[in-house]
């Protein structure tokens, strides 16, 4: 989505003369924890994460987050919460007694689902049995695991701290630690890299029976090492060769495409994923966290916390460093650039619930989407034909003025 206009620049569908009706309801309720820490920040890395010194400000950190999320709890009206998830950074380099410490911290405030969805980010290079066998007990029930590639080489290249064989035990000491609900996140268009590599991976993946997969092709982004020295990349047309085979392969392997890098076995996708992209909301937590908030009267308001963990653990420092009210004009941006990423769309109706605009604002972009082949002629959902997919910004674009 690099090349598309930012939300604040937008008018879409003649949404700026529509009125917004209160929510009639408020979406389902997630909480985001960020861990801004890793053992070494990787080249191409450009979430919030800083290299970790020798001993972490775990207790001051944890009593930071629930600080944090008191001040966010009025966003909360009384819903309970759907999932969690603890990203970062190196989420798992934090003890179990800390993150026991702060999911009951999190729990005494805002109640869980029974069936809560629960997902902690870890890298190989941090897998301990016992840690990771004290998570489970903490009710942490997901498990997301960073491989990115198998291969030496390429691991190198990707200023990876782990090697293959760690990355192939880590999946074995996830489900003998009790996790039978884990994803491996993976790289593919690596430096280098041929399209047998790249199944070569891919493969070894589906070999060590993750419910879920994460398959997502390296981008150059600005502020990261490999935007100022950037490597030799595949060309275009082994990168489409690449996606082309892959999809192939997991779907194969009963994988289901869901969302445009996301593939799970059936019953298996992230709820916190497909609640963030069907517009649901988010508290946002930590160094760096965000969260969109939606309030009973309408407004709809997207949160950011302080970046830098001195700042962030600093008193004297506010935890939120700012917030924005989506206004009639961006809110119709905001939620197609999420909900069309599913390959299954959305159902109509989410459109107004979520976002308090009626459909008929959206009635002149989508007709026109819908002729130029890239959106579903289905007047129950909103959803992108295959072509839209592959051109969303060109789809997305069909909705401005």
């Amino acid at each position: 989505m690099t090349d598309t206009p930012s939300a604040s620049s937008l008018i879409i569908g003649g949404a700026a003369s529509s009125p917004r009706a209160p929510l009639p309801t408020l979406p389902p309720l997630a909480l985001y924890i960020h861990i801004p820490w890793c053992v070494r920040k990787c080249p191409y890395c450009d979430f919030n994460s800083h290299t970790a010194s020798p001993v972490l400000p775990e207790q001051e950190y944890v009593d930071a987050l629930l600080a944090d999320l008191d001040e966010d709890l009025h966003a909360a009206y009384g819903r309970e919460l759907s999932s969690i998830f603890f990203g970062g950074g190196t989420p798992s380099l934090f003890s179990a007694d800390a993150l026991g410490r702060l999911l009951e911290g999190v729990e005494q405030r805002i109640a869980f689902a029974a069936d809560i969805e629960i997902t902690l980010e870890a890298n190989p290079g941090t897998f301990e049995q016992e840690k990771f066998v004290a998570y489970r007990k903490l009710g942490i029930n997901r498990l997301s695991i960073g491989i990115q590639s198998f291969q030496q080489e390429k691991l190198k290249a990707l200023g990876r701290i782990h090697n293959g064989d760690e990355a192939v035990r880590a999946a074995g000491m996830a489900r003998q630690a009790g996790f039978d609900n884990f994803n491996l996140d993976l790289m593919h268009g690596l430096p280098d890299q041929s399209l047998d590599d790249a199944l070569s991976d891919l493969r070894q993946a589906i070999e060590l029976k993750p419910t879920h997969i994460s398959w997502y092709q390296l981008t150059l982004e600005p502020n990261t090492v490999f935007w100022n020295q950037p490597p030799v990349l595949p060309e275009d047309d082994t990168l489409w060769d690449i996606q082309e085979a892959g999809q192939a392969l997991l779907a194969e392997h009963g994988y289901a495409q869901y969302e445009v890098s996301a593939y799970a076995l059936p019953g298996r996708p992230a709820r916190h994923n497909l609640n963030y992209w069907s517009f649901g909301d988010f508290i946002g937590i930590g160094a760096g966290a965000h969260g969109k908030l939606s309030h009973p009267d309408g407004r709809i308001v997207r949160t950011w916390k302080t970046r830098l963990p001195k700042d962030y653990l600093n008193p004297a420092k506010n935890f939120q460093a700012g917030e924005k009210a989506l206004t009639n004009d961006e809110m119709p941006f905001e939620f197609l650039m999420n909900a069309l990423r599913l390959t299954a769309g959305v159902e109509s109706r989410l459109y107004p619930e979520r976002t308090g605009l009626s459909l008929e604002s959206l009635a002149e972009g989508r007709t026109a989407a819908e002729q130029s082949g890239l959106l579903q002629v289905e007047p129950s959902r909103l959803a992108a034909t295959e072509r839209g997919q592959l051109f969303l910004n060109d789809l997305l674009q069909q909705f401005l003025n």
